[in-house]
């Protein structure tokens, strides 16, 4: 699959067929921490991320399979079997044509476009360094586009678990999925499920369930990365209209 962290798409024993990243990737390793961690939290905003799993991968398929690698500047790096995080796949491969780009005219197709506005949210939330990433398909049967909010690898600031904000920081590159926002009303929906649904039961939970091998068993610096995210809520606000106030006016309806 296309990527920094070069991902392989793999067909599990649910039947169902997830992108699987590794230890080995080129980023870093905590970026399955990081996908991980935020999986858990944008699904309980009710954000439209792809369901997630650890994904056992064999060391005998691994022995088996040439393409198993991470491709380095000047050789490739044989990856090993192990238990990985899997974002799956929307549909088959096969059957269901997915789009990491629509043009406007068909974004205005996309049956959940508002949910941009509540990943803004969120990426500010976890300071995502990385432009917002989403892929675009039709379901089965259906007549509209439907987007999934992928790749949260370089929230907290990739590798680092800091949070160097900054105004474009985590902004969608159109801004024609922001058009829906007229004011700080607009994101009051996501603030309040921020505020409401986030707390610190949630944290011992994801504490509990991370596998540790996905960020060198260094348990104290997941638990400092959850309080600041506790404490960081309240700055999600002032976040949003220093991304409003750039050049590149993201929210051209917001009064």
């Amino acid at each position: 699959m296309r990527g920094g962290a070069q991902p392989q798409l793999m067909r599990c024993d649910d039947d169902g067929y997830y992108v699987v990243k590794f230890l080995e990737n080129p980023q870093h390793p905590r970026v399955l921490a990081n996908e991980w961690v935020a999986w858990q939290l944008a699904s309980k905003l009710g954000l439209p991320v792809p369901h997630a799993a650890r994904v056992e991968v064999p060391e005998a398929l691994v022995e088996r399979s040439e393409d198993l690698v991470i491709q380095l500047a000047r050789s490739r790096k044989k990856l090993r079997g192990g238990a990985y995080f899997g974002s799956r796949y929307p549909g088959h491969p096969a059957e269901t044509a997915v789009y990491d780009f629509l043009p406007d005219e068909l974004l205005a197709e996309v049956e959940n476009l508002e949910d941009f506005v509540g990943m803004l949210v969120f990426d500010k939330w976890t300071c995502n360094t990385n432009g917002r990433q989403a892929i675009f398909y039709r379901p089965h049967g259906g007549s509209r586009y439907q987007t999934l909010m992928i790749d949260q690898g370089f929230c907290f600031n990739a590798g680092e678990w800091d949070f160097p904000d900054a105004p474009l920081r985590g902004l969608y590159a159109r801004v024609r999925v922001y058009q829906s926002v007229t004011g700080m009303e607009s994101f009051e929906t996501w603030l309040h499920r921020l505020e409401r649904d986030i707390n610190e039961k949630v944290m011992d939970e994801i504490l509990s369930r991370t596998p540790p091998e996905w960020y060198n068993f260094d348990h104290a610096a997941l638990y400092q990365l959850l309080e600041r995210l506790l404490d960081r809520r309240r700055r999600v606000r002032d976040l949003l209209v220093a991304a409003k106030d750039t050049y590149r006016q993201p929210f051209p309806n917001w009064k």
